[in-house]
């Protein structure tokens, strides 16, 4: 590196190549819970269904996050969605099978899955 504008043509080069955007506060955010009781019930390989969903639809308006204990340890593995401008979705008890469904229903489509909610519980 000789000049701070290589450094800046470095960073939006590798922003590009990682799928961070500019406007990354007017995306769909997807909030994995990944504490202990999320991994203990399964959350990394629906964490790595919904990267393999996004990236097969091609979605780069979804921004994919990790975050710690949501708080409801029955309930794991637990899934926030939030879409601009909306309330925020909990799922609950989410598998890999689910994520196809609340991907294509909710993020793309707009419909929440309500059977898959804390509120959907019988």
């Amino acid at each position: 590196m000789k000049s701070l504008a290589e450094l800046q043509a470095l960073r939006d080069q590798m922003k590009q190549q990682i799928g961070v955007r500019d406007d990354a506060e007017s995306n769909i955010r997807v909030l994995i819970g990944m504490g202990t009781c999320g991994i203990a019930a399964g959350a990394r390989p629906v964490l790595a269904a919904f990267s393999q969903e996004l990236e097969t639809r091609k979605l780069t308006n979804v921004t994919l996050a990790q975050t710690g204990c949501i708080g409801l340890c029955q309930y794991e593995p637990i899934v926030e969605v939030i879409l601009p401008g909306q309330e925020k979705v909990t799922y609950i008890r989410v598998t890999p099978e689910k994520v196809s469904r609340i991907v294509s229903d909710h993020i793309v489509n707009g419909n929440i899955v309500e059977e898959y909610t804390i509120g959907g519980i019988k």
